[in-house]
């Protein structure tokens, strides 16, 4: 999911200031006195005020959010890195937490709508979902260049026609205020650095990025990227309208009208394609309900199964005539298009399949559970006796073998005796163990009544061998 961040103000103290925005007086926030005064400003100081902080272990750094003291409606935003230094911005203080969960990872600042710095390289805004990794793949931009304040700072800049704000010259509910002169005020901005301690070198001091991807001839508006969604341009103006947070932060606005970098632009096709609606798309292609291939082979089914039943029966079907219409007429058929369904679960979803299945999976839980166990058995303790009392099975197995016993008990009872067997083979459990974790994890867990496990478990048991 594409985060939308639009900060308001920068912090004087920022060592990296977004350009274009003006500066704010930020010296009522302890900036220097580390997280832990930064979230006290806020946090349980009164109705609609927070703060938070968090530690980086990896880095060394911490990130933190306050309310603002002087007005409610404000929060101030830093992200600290011990080798590149503090980032500080003024947003709307229902942004602030936002932010702040998206600086939890590499991403140091974010420029050019989502594009992010991790103090090395460049990135496009996360789009396409990696569930290897299970987070947001990380495209480098290409050849894109850090733009410092020293390569920003124009000799013709004159910083006597700048001014630092106050908060109160902010609104939280108005756009981010956009500076004509902003090379006036980066030059005041660089004349408080210069005498502030602690703060980082100009050279060192990043406030932009310039990459070919953000080149005017790569910028394109809202007609080129609706057709490269397979959208209509009203429908992408709708879902820009609502909020939609899929569609990414555009990356520029030329002329009031917002532009995208064909590449952002590309991965957020990609990101389509790859969503649960565009897997759903694909695999429905050509249904006249948008429904998955396999559901709509289950429709089909019983769509002429019950049309046979109907129609197809003429015991059935006089009964459609007026005089025959009746609640009782109707409870008949009803019970006969219900046995249907319920006689076809094998059709929805095949015994033989889902058996095994569930065999692995409670066999895959018991390895766990057996791994586990070695691992705590091999610190240095006490000898035990080998006992099974440590076997589990996970709420989601547990939840099906009970639907499998529930639904198909026949088939249960013999997946169910493999699963002893194998567990006998492979790590010589007694039946008896198996079957105790088996039907005490299907009480607790799979939510099956105390009455139905003991009458089905108890057909599982060994039966006592005679002399």
């Amino acid at each position: 999911m594409t985060v939308h961040l639009y900060p308001l103000a920068n912090g004087l103290s920022t060592d990296h200031p977004v350009p274009g925005l003006p500066f704010v007086d930020d010296s009522h926030i302890p900036l220097d006195e580390g997280p832990e005064a930064i979230e006290a400003v806020g946090r349980n100081k009164g109705e609609g005020m927070w703060g938070r902080f968090d530690l980086h272990r990896t880095s060394g750094g911490w990130r933190a959010f306050t309310t603002d003291p002087l007005d409610n409606s404000l929060g101030w935003s830093v992200r600290y890195h011990p080798e590149h230094g503090r980032t500080v911005l003024l947003m709307k203080d229902d942004d602030t937490s936002t932010l702040h969960s998206t600086w939890d990872g590499e991403q140091l600042f974010y420029r050019a709508g989502g594009y992010w710095f991790d103090g090395a390289a460049w990135y496009r805004p996360g789009q396409v979902w990696d569930p290897v990794e299970q987070d947001y793949e990380k495209r480098q931009a290409r050849a894109a260049v850090t733009v410092s304040a020293a390569d920003m700072l124009d000799r013709r800049a004159d910083a006597a026609r700048a001014a630092v704000l106050d908060v109160a010259a902010i609104d939280a509910e108005a756009p981010a205020p956009v500076v004509a002169n902003w090379g006036d005020h980066l030059a005041l901005w660089a004349a408080h650095q210069a005498e502030r301690d602690g703060a980082l070198p100009l050279e060192k001091c990043v406030v932009d990025l310039a990459t070919p991807e953000l080149s005017g001839a790569q910028l394109i508006g809202v007609p080129e990227m609706a057709e490269l969604g397979g959208i209509t341009a009203s429908t992408l103006r709708a879902y820009i309208s609502r909020g939609n947070s899929e569609v990414p932060q555009p990356q520029a606005q030329v002329g009031g009208r917002d532009q995208w970098a064909r590449a952002v632009a590309d991965d957020w096709v990609e990101a389509r394609r790859r969503s649960y609606e565009g897997v759903r798309a694909v695999m429905s292609a050509g249904d006249r309900d948008q429904l998955s291939r396999g559901a709509a082979e289950v429709r089909d089914h019983f769509a002429d199964d019950f049309q046979n039943t109907l129609w197809g029966r003429p015991d059935v079907r006089k009964r459609w005539i007026l005089r025959a219409r009746n609640e009782d007429s109707v409870r008949e058929i009803a019970d006969a298009l219900a046995w249907n369904v319920a006689s076809s679960l094998d059709r929805v979803l095949p015994t033989h399949v889902l058996g095994h299945t569930v065999e692995s999976a409670v066999l895959h839980d018991f390895a766990d559970a057996i791994d586990l166990d070695r691992e705590v058995r091999a610190r240095p303790k006490k000898a035990r006796a080998k006992e099974w009392l440590h076997m589990y099975l996970s709420r989601p197995i547990a939840e099906m073998l009970v639907w499998f016993i529930r639904h198909h008990p026949e088939s249960a009872h013999h997946h169910i005796g493999e699963i002893t067997r194998e567990a006998h083979t492979r790590w010589e459990i007694p039946a008896k163990d198996t079957l105790y974790t088996l039907r005490q994890y299907a009480v607790v867990e799979g939510r099956l009544s105390a009455e139905e496990a003991d009458a089905f478990f108890d057909l599982l048991t060994p039966p006592e061998k005679n002399d």
